[in-house]
């Protein structure tokens, strides 16, 4: 019987009477060939012997050109991209071993569509003759590009959803949608973002209204290198007034362009460099999308194809809308958080010192480095404050947390303790007084909002005070690492200094201590992230530090970058400030110092004392004003002073003037009546000197003035 003509079968193999597929041609004429699922037949060496019309229609490639042929000569004229090599093998797999292959997933294109994916279940299984011989293979192929394309663009919008919002960085966000998006759903994605959005700042009200300043924010491409953009990562981009990006950031509303022509080639008549690139890669069809937040536009999406796939389509418009609107989110929370981060960025570089100076008395260097988990805002801080006599205060703190509440409690710290530093109290009085802010601060924290642990809790500082005369430096701590001293021969010590508690606890003393300073020698204060770290305790971090600290001659700058290249083995997990000072003492020839008698005839001696001391310094012009203040000063220690009275006078970047007694009695200016014979001293000083003050010792008082040197 011939049946090569019957639709959907082919003519008997070679050397059979009558082929085991010719059974009933009739019912397979009924139920194979008119089968809505593609169908074939294969034989024991995988060639074709019979297809369905579903198949034919399926594949576009005719019967005529499968019958008799290897499975894996026919499928490259299905698609070139199909593992032809990896099908037949699978299928060789089922002719031997018996075992169906059921619903495995091919991806290709089609003859008439062969840029356009699709995606067809594959299910083969093995055919028995009624002795059970081996026949061959059947296989059935079912289209369902539908049932893939709606899992993969859930894939896709989950996948959008989720790397999106693994990051706070706007650009970073900006460049996660654009790699997602390529190839899966254009051959090219430009992302550009408004210039106020990029900086964390919210879209001006009317901002439409103007040609909109955009940058471009993230691009990525199926071409190596973006060779199809205008315009690098980071700069700024510019559309025509009339072009579709224009306008779609001004209406607001998406654009597709599926067959773009006349629409565009008004507005790149103006835009030659697009121009090119159009002509170049040759535009098959474009999306416009708008980021879209909260009503406010804060950018632009292009979603492009060029000729290498078939033009976009309306679903395509809704699944690009959609992966745009999950992105936007992101985006406007990595904006948000970038506003916040800047806020608290710009407030903690106010509250930090801008420059540290320690005049001719210390040479200074600091560094502040952030936590690198953090957004860059801590809490961490040092100081240097010029004082009476020469001497100079160093403090460094570290206030717990990060952000604006830890930065604005530094900033709180900082002028608390500057405050107390111009009062001239001792450290550990001055930590003491600290204590007490950080007290009050936590209890207007807390009777404000219970659940939140204040900022002030825990934190710390080490106060120190350098006396250049004395060669001395006197140093508190609560709760905070010791200082190291690094002596002029590269021997590097931790005074041993006794542990005050940690600010805000209350109740427990701190206790001061006096360590003696080489001239020449560099102070180190840092905070606790330098030296502890969550891998290692603070003695091999201090053990570290002590290594990098001895090389006593290398500039401070340079020492700044040795310790935290040698002490941090990473980011930091925590910040981190560092403040190194190198001591210069004062010569015998910068400090006169002489033992005076409480006796009134003492004040004439003083003028003399004085008198002689500034001609020898070459300082004549300073000789009235200054006798004058030295009287004063003399003579209020004799009436109210009590013992001896000791006179100094200091020559550094100013003139000092001391006047110690051994009275604790705290001198009080008064304004004299016309009739009064005295009451005047303290009023004189004060219109004389550019500053004095009064600072107690543990024997008495010293009443000091300071007056500025003449120019050179």
């Amino acid at each position: 019987m011939d049946t090569s003509d019957s639709a959907g079968t082919a003519g008997p193999g070679p050397g059979s009477s009558e082929e085991w597929w010719h059974a009933n041609p009739p019912m397979l004429e009924r139920i194979l060939a008119l089968s809505p699922a593609g169908m074939g037949v294969l034989d024991r060496d995988l060639c074709f012997v019979w297809v369905n019309e579903a198949l034919e229609r399926l594949g576009g490639v005719p019967r005529d050109q499968r019958l008799g042929k290897r499975l894996r000569d026919v499928l490259p004229l299905l698609d070139p991209r199909l593992d032809a090599a990896g099908i037949e093998s699978r299928t060789r797999e089922v002719l031997d071993t018996g075992r169906p292959l059921v619903d495995h997933l091919l991806r290709g294109g089609t003859k008439e569509q062969p840029h356009r994916p699709h995606a067809y279940s594959l299910s083969v299984f093995r055919l028995h003759d009624a002795a059970n011989q081996v026949l061959g293979v059947s296989f059935i192929v079912l289209d369902v590009t539908d049932r893939w394309r709606a899992r993969d663009r859930l894939a896709l919008l989950n996948e959008v959803g989720a790397q999106t919002g693994s990051t706070l960085d706007v650009m970073d966000t900006a460049q996660t949608l654009a790699d997602i998006s390529v190839p899966r759903l254009a051959d090219f994605v430009a992302v550009d973002l408004l210039e106020s959005v990029i900086r964390g700042d919210p879209p001006r009200p009317g901002a439409r209204l103007h040609p909109p300043q955009l940058r471009r924010a993230g691009q990525q491409s199926v071409h190596e290198g973006f060779p199809e953009s205008v315009a690098a990562t980071g700069q700024p981009i510019m559309f025509h007034p009339d072009s579709p990006e224009t306008q779609c950031i001004r209406e607001g509303r998406s654009r597709l362009e599926a067959t773009p022509g006349a629409s565009i080639d008004s507005w790149l008549a103006t835009d030659p460099a697009r121009a090119a690139k159009i002509r170049e890669f040759g535009l098959c069809s474009l999306i416009l999308v708008p980021i879209r937040a909260l009503g406010d536009v804060l950018g632009l999406v292009r979603f492009i194809r060029w000729q290498l796939r078939d033009p976009f389509e309306q679903d395509d418009l809704l699944l690009a809308e959609e992966v745009v609107a999950r992105a936007a989110v992101s985006i406007d929370n990595a904006r948000r958080y970038t506003r916040q981060h800047s806020t608290a960025l710009a407030l903690q570089r106010s509250l930090l010192p801008r420059s540290l100076t320690g005049g001719s008395t210390l040479d200074v260097a600091w560094r502040y480095l952030p936590a690198h988990a953090s957004d860059g805002a801590g809490g961490d801080w040092c100081d240097v404050i010029p004082l009476s006599g020469a001497r100079v205060a160093l403090v460094v703190g570290d206030v717990v947390g990060h952000g604006i509440d830890a930065a604005a409690t530094m900033g709180r710290l900082r002028t608390t303790v500057r405050t107390l530093a111009d009062m001239d109290l001792p450290p550990d009085e001055l930590l003491a007084h600290l204590d007490d802010l950080v007290m009050r601060l936590i209890d207007e924290e807390q009777s404000a909002d219970p659940s939140v642990a204040p900022a002030a809790l825990g934190a710390t500082c080490l106060y120190a005070v350098y006396d250049p005369a004395g060669r001395t430096c006197t140093m508190a701590r609560a709760g905070h690492p010791p200082a190291a001293v690094v002596a002029p021969d590269g021997s590097v010590t931790f005074p041993d200094l006794p542990d005050g508690p940690p600010l805000g606890l209350g109740a427990l003393p701190f206790e001061s201590a006096v360590v003696d300073i080489a001239d020449g020698s560099v102070l180190a204060l840092y905070t606790d992230g330098l030296v502890e770290t969550p891998d290692h305790d603070i003695d091999l971090g201090i053990d570290r530090l002590r290594t990098a600290l001895a090389s006593p001659g290398a500039r401070l700058d340079e020492l700044c970058g040795t310790i935290l290249d040698e002490v941090l083995t990473g980011g930091p997990d925590d910040d981190v400030a560092l403040l190194l000072a190198r001591t210069h003492a004062l010569g015998e020839d910068q400090v006169a110092t002489w033992e005076l008698t409480s006796d009134p005839s003492v004040v004439a001696e003083a003028r003399s004392l004085t008198a002689d001391r500034l001609a020898a310094w070459g300082l004549d012009g300073l000789v009235f004003t200054f006798e004058l203040i030295v009287s004063e000063l003399v003579t209020n220690a004799v009436r109210y002073g009590n013992g001896r009275i000791r006179l100094r006078l200091i020559r550094q970047d100013a003139l000092f003037c001391e006047v110690s007694d051994a009275s604790s009695s705290s001198p009080r200016m008064r304004h004299a009546r016309t009739t009064d014979e005295g009451g005047r001293g303290l009023f004189l000083v004060a219109q004389l000197a550019r500053r004095w003050g009064t600072r107690y010792t543990t024997d008495g008082k010293i009443v000091w003035a300071e007056e500025q040197l003449p120019a050179a």
